[in-house]
C-alpha cells in the first residue's frame, strides 16, 4: 500500500486486513466487518469499523479539504502531526485522547480507539443536555498539555526538536492565519453570513481599525510565541462527551503557539453556544438555566486551568524558564508565586482574544458552527450573531483591561440579554 489509495467502506477491510491492531480490536475475518464512513468534518475521511470482538476508528487525510472540494488541495502529512500531537497529548494528560492503535504514514490514517458511547460535545449542548465535570476535564487538559509541553518543564533540546517538527504543520497553519485572523475583517471571497440582517454590523466591525489592529497584535502572537504545543482546533466539534465523560479529538492542527490560545478557542465556543441557546431551548426558563451552565463551564474551564497551572508550577517546573535557583532556593516562594501570577494575567488576556476572534471567525468566515447555523429562520438566527459578535469585540478590545472570569460571565449575561457588553466591571 505504498501508493496512497483514499479508502472506501468496500475497500478497507481487503486493504487493512493484514494488521496486526486492527485483528485483535474488531475480530473475525475482515469480510465479517461493518464499516461505515461517518465523516462529517471539514478534512477527512473517518470510518466507524466493527466486528466480532469490537470496534475501532479509521480516519484517513485527503489530499484536499473536503468541506470544499479538490479545488482547494491540502498535504496528506497532516495525519502525521496529529499521530504525533495524539501520543504528546496523552502523555501530558493520560485518558483523554483516543488511544492510537497504528499509523500509516504513506496512506495518511490513524488507526484509534473508538470512544463510544460518546457523541460530539455540539450535538450534546444544542440538544440542552448537561455534561458533569466538562470545565474543569477540559480545564486541566489545557493546563496539563500547555505546561508540560512547554519550556517549563520539558528538555531544551527536546522542546526545539518538537518545535521543528510541528513548524512543518505549514498548510493547516496558513488556513488558522487566514480564515481566522485575517478573512473575518475584509470582504474575503470564502467569508458568508446571514444577510442582509448582518450587513451592518459586518461593515461596522470591518471598519473598526481598533479591532483590526488588535487582531493583527493576536495573529502575530500566534505565529511568533512557539510556547506551547497547541491542539490548534480545540473547539465544541472536537470533543465528545457522555453525561459524565469528556475526550478531545482531531489535533491536526497542532502547532506550537501561546499558551492560552486552545482555552481561548474554547471558551469563544462556549459562549456562542450561550448566545444561541435560545433557538435551541424555547422554554425561557429552561434556557436560562442552561445559559447559566454553560458559564458555569466557562468560570470552571478557567479556574481550573489556572490552579492546575499552580500546582504544576509548583511541582513540575524543571525547564529552562523561572527555574527553582533564581526563587525557591533562595528562600524567596512569594517571588515564585508572583511570576506564575503574571504569566497566568497574560495567558488570561491572551484567552480573551482568542475567544472573541473566534466569535468571529465562526459568523462571518468560511466554517461555521451548528449552534447558529442550524437556525432555519435568519430573523432569528441574525440577533443572536450579532450579540456574539459584539461580545467577541468587546472581549477582544478589552482583554487587558477585564478583571476576572466573572467580569467576562457578566459581560456575557449583558449580550445575552441584548445589552451592551461595555461598561462592565474591568481593572
Amino acid at each position: 500500500m505504498s501508493a496512497y489509495t483514499p479508502l472506501t467502506p468496500e475497500s478497507l477491510p481487503q486493504r487493512l486486513a493484514g494488521l496486526s491492531p486492527m485483528a485483535r480490536a474488531v475480530g473475525g475475518p475482515p469480510e465479517s466487518w461493518r464499516v461505515c464512513e461517518v465523516g462529517d468534518g471539514n478534512l477527512n475521511l473517518v470510518f466507524i469499523v466493527e466486528g466480532p470482538a469490537g470496534s475501532v476508528i479509521v480516519k484517513q487525510a485527503l489530499p484536499y479539504i473536503r468541506l470544499v472540494g479538490d479545488s482547494w488541495p491540502l498535504p496528506l502529512k497532516r495525519a502525521y502531526f496529529e499521530y504525533n500531537a495524539l501520543i504528546r497529548q496523552d502523555a501530558a494528560d493520560p485518558g483523554i485522547v483516543p488511544a492510537v492503535l497504528h499509523f500509516d504514514e504513506d496512506q495518511a490514517l490513524i488507526v484509534m480507539e473508538r470512544l463510544t458511547p460518546h457523541i460530539i460535545l455540539r450535538g450534546q449542548t444544542m440538544a440542552g443536555r448537561k455534561v458533569a465535570g466538562l470545565g474543569a476535564t477540559m480545564g486541566r487538559f489545557c493546563a496539563r498539555t500547555a505546561f508540560r509541553r512547554s519550556d517549563l518543564a520539558m528538555d531544551p533540546a527536546q522542546k526545539k526538536a518538537d518545535v521543528a517538527l510541528f513548524s512543518g504543520n505549514v498548510e493547516l497553519c496558513d488556513i488558522t492565519e487566514k480564515l481566522v485572523f485575517t478573512d473575518p475583517y475584509f470582504a474575503a471571497e470564502m467569508n458568508r453570513h446571514t444577510a442582509p440582517q448582518l450587513d451592518p454590523v459586518v461593515a461596522e466591525l470591518r471598519a473598526d481599525t481598533a479591532l483590526k489592529i488588535e487582531a493583527q497584535h493576536l495573529k502575530r502572537a500566534f505565529t511568533a510565541r512557539a510556547e506551547t504545543l497547541c491542539h490548534g482546533d480545540l473547539h465544541a466539534g472536537s470533543i465528545m462527551v457522555t453525561g459524565d465523560s469528556v475526550r478531545v479529538i482531531d489535533p491536526e492542527f497542532a502547532f506550537y503557539g501561546p499558551f492560552g490560545f486552545d482555552i481561548g478557542m474554547l471558551v469563544g465556543n462556549y459562549l456562542m453556544a450561550c448566545h444561541a441557546m435560545p433557538a435551541h431551548i424555547p422554554d425561557p426558563e429552561a434556557c436560562a438555566g442552561y445559559q447559566d451552565w454553560l458559564l458555569g463551564v466557562v468560570r470552571d474551564s478557567w479556574t481550573v486551568f489556572a490552579d492546575t497551572f499552580r500546582d504544576l508550577w509548583a511541582r513540575e517546573r524543571t525547564g529552562i524558564l523561572y527555574p527553582a535557583a533564581l526563587y525557591e532556593d533562595q528562600g524567596q516562594p512569594g517571588a515564585s508565586a508572583a511570576a506564575c501570577d503574571q504569566l497566568l494575567a497574560e495567558i488570561f488576556a491572551d484567552m480573551l482574544g482568542f475567544a472573541g476572534i473566534e466569535m468571529h471567525r465562526r459568523i462571518l468566515g468560511l466554517a461555521h458552527v451548528a449552534e447558529f447555523d442550524s437556525i432555519a429562520d435568519p430573523d432569528r438566527r441574525a440577533p443572536l450573531e450579532e450579540r456574539s459578535l459584539l461580545l467577541g469585540r468587546d472581549l477582544v478590545l478589552q482583554r487587558h483591561r477585564i478583571a476576572d472570569i466573572d467580569a467576562v460571565l457578566d459581560m456575557a449575561r449583558a449580550s445575552q440579554a441584548g445589552q451592551a457588553a461595555a461598561g462592565q466591571k474591568t481593572g
